[in-house]
């Protein structure tokens, strides 16, 4: 067999028939392979055509509803989009509980960003700080011209700080503050840095070599609480495991990347189904963490007088109602209007009580009958199908699975194979 060469030398010029046809010759695609490429889903091609470079096809992930979220007094339904199958289910059990005593209580601090400028070359960096300090007024105009609409929402860049390397004692980090409002706001800032660099290079004598927003935002911070009653936890011996576990997430850098792992499940799920940056909140969420000293959680969990839990997150969100390509995306639409929100700052709050739902079942679940019954029974599904199950059988390959006790896709053909001659 021939080696297959990736370099496909105008790739980027074919239509998209094209591609997929070239696809079908060097991937040995057969008919049906070729089908369902084609099969868009509600993102016409002509979309998807001016959102990535190369298209060939829309990748679909399953999407669900979580339920029973209370939130600063108001209900929600919360839009996920995600192929793991436990986490819909555990995210409705943990607000559930949570509404039991209330529900979630969250809040949004601000919506401030940091655009980054790297000022390299410089003689001396208390002269530059000065010089710029001297600027202030007029670098932040400058910067203000960049967005029209933002400066007439009383928006925009606010104020100027400094960073401190130690790679190079000739090099300053400047850190503009930019209020981005409902918007996300990476395409403004990076514009704004860079409408001010030429500025900086003349006042101080530098260089500018990077200009780009930050993706952690340690300005824009949500915290949430919620109290989970330990009658509908499972009593005082699992909120006693409970609370230990949360402790080891809190100094052990091992668990606390799975612990956080999991908090991000759910709010990625969201992000996801609305078409915002689940990347940036990931990056943002895992710097955040590590801010303060040696990595740890972003939950905290006591107990109050009547030994129930009390859970919190303190979390940087960023994410935008306005921009963006989710416009573009018709479920990404519908979704939206499902979580039928006023604004950055309510989504905001929303997401980080779905990450503080999400961890907390996953806790409860770890401190009582262990992650993996419960997820293995719902991925008990995937396997039958996996195995070539359909229409009715495939809730009996998964409920035989289950009850088997053998979760695995050798048990699940066994089962199927057995069902298919009747026995």
């Amino acid at each position: 067999m021939p080696v297959k060469n990736s370099e496909l030398k105008g790739f980027y010029r074919k239509s998209t028939e094209e591609r997929i046809e070239t696809l079908r010759d060097y991937c040995h695609l057969n008919d049906e392979e070729i089908s369902i490429l084609k099969n868009n889903g509600s993102l016409n091609r002509e979309t998807g055509e001016k959102l990535v470079e190369n298209y060939i096809s829309n990748m679909e992930i399953p999407m669900g509803i979580a339920t029973n979220f209370s939130i600063n007094g108001r209900d929600y339904l919360i839009p996920m989009a995600i192929e793991e199958p436990s986490v819909i289910a555990a995210c409705s059990n943990g607000a559930r509980i949570a509404r039991m005593a209330g529900g979630f209580r969250a809040y949004a601090s601000s919506s401030i960003m940091y655009g980054q400028i790297q000022l390299t070359n410089l003689d001396d960096i208390g002269k530059a700080k000065t010089e710029i300090l001297m600027e202030r007024e007029n670098i932040l105009r400058i910067a203000n011209e960049a967005s029209r609409t933002l400066s007439k929402l009383g928006k925009g860049a606010r104020e100027i700080t400094f960073h401190n390397v130690k790679y190079d004692e000739h090099v300053l980090i400047i850190h503009l503050e930019i209020d981005t409002g409902d918007a996300m706001g990476a395409n403004i800032i990076n514009s704004m840095v860079e409408r001010v660099s030429p500025f900086l290079e003349a006042i101080t004598g530098g260089t500018v070599v990077l200009k780009i927003l930050s993706n952690l935002s340690p300005l824009r911070i949500v915290r949430a609480y919620a109290t989970f009653r330990k009658d509908a936890i499972g009593g005082p011996e699992v909120v006693e495991r409970f609370i230990h576990a949360a402790r080891l997430a809190e100094e052990d850098i091992f668990r606390a990347a799975t612990h956080n792992k999991g908090i991000m499940n759910g709010i990625d799920a969201v992000l996801l189904a609305i078409m915002n940056d689940w990347r940036q909140a990931e990056a943002n969420a895992h710097a955040y963490a590590a801010i303060k000293g040696p990595y740890g959680s972003l939950t905290h969990y006591e107990l109050d007088n009547n030994g129930d839990i009390i859970g919190s997150i303190e979390i940087p969100v960023s994410v935008g109602t306005v921009g963006g390509t989710s416009a573009s995306i018709p479920k990404a639409k519908i979704c939206q209007k499902i979580l039928d929100i006023k604004d950055a700052r309510e989504l905001e709050e929303v997401l980080a009580c779905v990450g503080l739902a999400q961890n907390f079942a996953a806790m409860r679940a770890l401190s009582d009958e262990g992650i993996q019954k419960g997820h293995m029974a719902l991925h008990s599904k995937n396997l039958a199908m996996a195995v070539g199950a359909t229409g009715d059988n495939i809730e009996k390959v998964a409920e035989m699975l289950v009850k088997s006790g053998s979760i695995n896709m050798t048990n699940a053909r066994v089962i199927l194979d057995k069902l298919m001659k009747g026995e």
